[in-house]
């Protein structure tokens, strides 16, 4: 080989391998992803001539249109230098141009199956949708079929919606898939930059000690488990996440809390909580499907097993969802009913104090 094509194509290389994203996707099980997004950066070389930075970042993305590009520059995802950056800017040699893009649509082996799911609200660009829990959001993992992206699929006819966000499969609650890549482009933002409104309600055991607080900690894999995440002491692992909380209704035993996300990372409230020393009422990853508060009679075992049945998974529901609409520039915001089955323990542990509360009486 030549001495020139052998530049060229040991050019050719490291071109490729720069364009790799920083971080790769965090696909540890079926559930909750909302960190859907690729990181990169590059170093403009020395004897590079002046170009527009959004042809600059094509001419180094492989297999991304100048189109998406654009978009991304335009919705605030491209910064040179440390600052947000224009398409028209004019690179120049040794800037640093870093880059968050929401993951490309992944369409193949998705089809469309007639899977019954409610619609909160439709419009051209998005879909807000009212997730049942057992539902997984998108195949993989052992989950190929069955998905809300395979009914998402269906209902438009065949075209594929684009995921923003996840929540977990076990989770009930509001969700929104974008129609179009610009809206994919400017809802994801929105939860990159965490300016999202997201309330949550959950049923955790014991009796929460603040009527409101705040759990602040670094969440991390979890070594011993990589099914499940912790919270790490040490500053320079894990991401930061930041969860505030406030108590709706206590049962003694077991406590209704609402919980606003700071921050999305993966399985976060159920670390947190877990953390915070009350494990969501149910959950089978963090140890909340065993009795962890009460008493050691019979019937109070008893009630706590039928409460299990009537709630056969975590006590979490995604309640509201609040986002800028990315054509209208909007406020949208939409409110989803506690489900039935979380209502229905609810209820029956509101039976079981009051019956505890008249014998002591």
């Amino acid at each position: 080989m030549g001495s020139s094509k052998k530049n060229n194509t040991v050019k050719s290389l490291a071109d490729k391998l720069s364009a790799l994203p920083l971080q790769e996707p965090d696909y540890s099980d079926d559930e909750n992803v909302e960190e859907l997004f690729e990181h990169y950066k590059f170093i403009v070389d020395k004897g590079q001539s002046m170009m527009r930075l959004d042809k600059y970042i094509t001419s180094r993305m492989f297999e991304t249109s100048r189109s998406r590009v654009q978009m991304a520059v335009e919705a605030g995802y491209v910064r040179v230098n440390g600052v947000i950056g224009k398409s028209n800017y004019k690179i120049k040699p040794l800037d640093e141009i870093s880059l968050v893009f929401p993951y490309e649509k992944r369409v193949r082996d998705i089809g469309p199956e007639n899977i019954p799911i409610d619609i909160v609200y439709e419009d051209d660009d998005v879909l807000v949708i009212n997730k049942e829990a057992g539902m997984v959001v998108h195949p993989g993992h052992g989950h190929f079929s069955g998905t809300l992206v395979n009914a998402v699929a269906y209902h438009l006819g065949g075209k594929n919606g684009i995921l923003v966000h996840r929540i977990d499969k076990d989770t009930s609650g509001i969700l929104v898939i974008a129609k179009n890549e610009e809206a994919q482009m400017k809802l994801a933002k929105q939860f990159f930059d965490h300016t999202t409104k997201r309330k949550y309600v959950a049923i955790v055991w014991g009796n929460v000690e603040q009527d409101e607080g705040t759990i602040e900690g670094n969440i991390t894999r979890d070594e011993s488990d990589r099914m499940r995440f912790t919270v790490t002491k040490d500053p320079n692992k894990g991401k930061r996440a930041v969860t505030h909380y406030r108590v709706l209704e206590r049962f003694g035993y077991v406590t209704v809390v609402e919980c606003i996300l700071e921050t999305g990372r993966t399985h976060q409230i159920r670390v947190h909580m877990k953390y915070l020393g009350h494990p969501l009422f149910n959950d089978e990853r963090y140890g909340g499907n065993k009795i962890l508060q009460g008493t050691i009679f019979t019937k109070y075992k008893q009630f706590i097993e039928n409460c299990f049945k009537i709630l056969p998974r975590q006590g979490l529901h995604a309640k509201t969802l609040g986002f800028v609409h990315p054509t209208t520039g909007k406020q949208m915001d939409f409110d989803s009913p506690i489900p039935s089955d979380m209502q229905a323990l609810i209820e029956k542990m509101r039976a079981y104090v009051k019956s505890r509360n008249d014998i002591e009486e």
